[in-house]
């Protein structure tokens, strides 16, 4: 069944909300033991975008500076992120993740891939496929930097 651009957009429209909310619903149910949902996808930026600034987390984000501050500071003082100094432009500062960080994530990840998992395995094997064969050709039009659109990945 060939649908036309229009109709997968629709689609795409009405199912990724849906994603998104089992992902934010899986990680306020794993509560405090973590991260937030804001605090996972700006660890997942920095850690894609290292020596990035706040303002690129916070265009991100599609939060203000100051509120991306405050969200960053939490992690700085949980030793999650490192601030360093720009190394050629000292006006500027650059954002890591920390060991420490880069495991948290790393947990987060496992996790939410866990709970997803347990709900795509109610999937047949051929549905499964589907499902993977459509975020591989999804990938590279959301990537930024790449040939496509440029949207965002969390």
């Amino acid at each position: 069944m060939a649908e036309s651009a229009e109709e997968s957009a629709r689609e795409v429209l009405e199912v990724v909300p849906l994603v998104m909310r089992a992902i934010r619903a899986e990680m306020r149910r794993r509560g405090g033991h973590d991260l937030s949902v804001p605090q996972f996808r700006a660890l997942n930026y920095v850690g894609r975008h290292e020596g990035c600034s706040l303002s690129t987390v916070a265009e991100h984000l599609g939060l203000s500076r100051p509120s991306t501050s405050t969200l960053i500071e939490g992690l700085l003082e949980r030793g999650l992120v490192l601030r360093e100094e720009h190394p050629t432009d000292r006006r500027r500062v650059t954002l890591a993740l920390t060991l420490a960080g880069r495991a948290s994530l790393e947990a987060a990840r496992r996790a939410t891939a866990a709970r997803l998992g347990d709900a795509l395995a109610t999937l047949s094997p051929e549905e499964r496929e589907t499902v993977a064969r459509a975020m591989a050709a999804l990938r590279p039009i959301f990537t930024p930097g790449d040939q496509g659109q440029g949207g965002t990945r969390s």
